[in-house]
């Protein structure tokens, strides 16, 4: 009996020292737990960059709205015979663009699939004003030189498509990272025109006059016809960049970016 004792004894003993180095390890684990909760996860930042990254690539060199999907062609010739009307005309694009991408797709769920154009022109329109408020207090000498086509961001097909492909389909930050980078996309290829035709055309760049081009300034580049050429020359441009991008060759109109847009799609796409 006393043996029988002893061990239960013992027993305990060895069953209450490992309780308590148990209770001191699940202590140990928490204590630690709040650290990595607060510590940054490397691989959501990589992720995030490489989102970022492809992103903006692709709305500036891929799917540049304007030299690789040929969209918006109208403001992008009327407004850029100067550099600093196509910042002003880019930024208010690019401003409408993130917030009205923001808005429709927190609200895809919730608009209706019979009136979503409706819909989504309600919400551009809505933003467009605020934009032209917002320049017409602060840059009034913007707004005079941008005219109609500030307001006529309503009806831009750029803004339009990608509500329509993009935001109407995927969650709120990706949509407001996606008018982000074709925003920049936008800006881009109409500050290159409007810097290129005004230095040739007016022989200045932002008004401030060059010594040699402002005496003798080719006239051509300031008009329609020269808009054309130059626009013909970024576009020739963008698609040698894409070319060593390794753009791939599409296929239909699967996955084409215009898809939604196209007049071509549904019948056989571009060859």
């Amino acid at each position: 009996m006393a043996k029988k004792t002893i061990s239960m004894r013992k027993d305990s003993q060895e069953d209450s020292v490992a309780v308590i180095e148990e209770a001191q390890v699940t202590q140990t684990e928490n204590e630690a737990a709040p650290a990595e909760k607060n510590a940054p996860a490397p691989e959501s930042k990589v992720k995030a960059a490489e989102t970022f990254g492809s992103a903006m690539k692709r709305g500036v060199i891929l799917e540049n709205p304007v030299l690789r999907l040929v969209l918006g062609t109208c403001p992008t010739l009327a407004t850029t015979t100067a550099a600093s009307n196509a910042i002003g005309m880019g930024i208010a694009a690019t401003l409408v663009l993130i917030c009205s991408n923001t808005v429709i797709s927190l609200l895809r769920n919730i608009i209706p699939d019979k009136v979503r154009i409706p819909a989504y022109i309600t919400i551009i329109a809505s933003f467009v004003s605020i934009v032209q408020m917002l320049v017409k207090a602060f840059a009034p000498a913007l707004d005079e030189s941008l005219g109609i086509y500030l307001p006529l961001i309503v009806v831009n097909c750029i803004i339009l498509g990608r509500a329509e492909m993009y935001a109407s389909k995927h969650a709120p930050a990706l949509s407001a990272l996606d008018g982000l980078a074709m925003g920049v996309g936008f800006t881009t290829a109409l500050l290159c025109m409007g810097t290129i035709r005004e230095i040739l055309g007016a022989g200045s760049i932002f008004g401030a006059k060059l010594p040699i081009l402002s005496s003798q300034p080719v006239l051509f580049f300031s008009l329609a016809p020269g808009g054309f050429f130059v626009f013909g020359l970024l576009i020739a441009a963008a698609n040698k960049l894409s070319k060593k991008n390794n753009l791939p060759v599409r296929n239909g109109c699967g996955d084409c970016p215009a898809a939604a847009t196209c007049s071509l799609s549904g019948k056989g796409g571009c060859k």
